[in-house]
């Protein structure tokens, strides 16, 4: 979808060359101690920031987890965090290997969260073994993050369709031309599908496909973090009981 730029460190693999210039050590350390060289990997383990930008605790949140969750929402979109809608959803079919992706979400209210998907998306398929997930939001220029767990359903086909209606039609013929998370031979075949697709429908309308629509994550517990110095970061729970009252409390960082 384009949330994440596809940046990253890479770890060595060859042996250092004894003529490559060593990394600059950028650690603290003991100026009588003998110079080393430092590697890829070192320079990862030093990469670290204090947060002290806000406080968190059980008296300052809201009693309703959902508007917690909007105020901080409307801060991250306030403060122009990129992408601020997005969420890693984490899913877990019955093989037991956890898989997680980055998503956008499309909708809140005191139903839950909405999101959309190809249902025979590997993401699809783990929902309809397993409908439970876990999402978490992360805006870093905040020193924030939530995570919201819970069960999940599609929503009706009338919510699908009038989401499906807003989305650009370049999307809705992309829906079309990739069958999500199946192998294929090269991005031809993608390709190949949309120019199949666009002359399909031509100027016309373009349905939503049976296999693509949304789902609604239904909160039963919910964490507000929010990063404090010397790693005793602050974190605040909210969980449902059979009532549907929330009940909420401090945890250890």
């Amino acid at each position: 979808m384009g949330l994440l730029s596809e940046r990253g460190w890479t770890i060595a693999t060859e042996p250092r060359r004894p003529a490559a210039p060593a990394a600059p050590d950028r650690r603290p350390t003991d100026p009588t101690a003998p110079a080393s060289p430092m590697t890829e990997s070192d320079d990862l383990a030093a990469m670290r920031r204090e947060y002290t930008r806000e406080t968190l605790s059980t008296e300052s949140v809201a009693t309703d987890p959902f508007v917690q969750f909007q105020a901080w929402l409307a801060e991250a979109t306030s403060a122009q965090v990129r992408d601020p809608s997005a969420m890693t959803l984490a899913t877990c079919g019955s093989d037991g290997q956890p898989r997680a992706r980055v998503v956008l979400l499309k909708g809140v209210d005191p139903d839950g969260f909405v999101f959309y998907s190809n249902y025979a998306s590997d993401k699809g398929r783990q929902l309809a073994e397993n409908p439970k997930a876990e999402a978490a939001f992360y805006w870093s220029e905040l020193e924030r993050q939530v995570r919201v767990a819970g069960d999940v359903a599609r929503v009706s086909d009338t919510e699908s369709d009038e989401y499906w209606a807003t989305r650009p039609r370049d999307s809705q013929i992309g829906a079309w031309a990739s069958p999500q998370s199946a192998r294929i031979r090269s991005r031809g075949v993608l390709e190949a599908n949309e120019a199949d697709s666009t002359h399909r429908y031509g100027d016309g309308p373009v349905p939503r496909p049976e296999h693509w629509g949304g789902y609604r994550l239904v909160p039963r517990r919910f964490e507000f973090w929010q990063g404090r110095a010397s790693r005793l970061h602050d974190r605040v729970v909210y969980e449902r009981d059979r009532s549907g009252a929330w009940s909420r409390w401090r945890i250890a960082p």
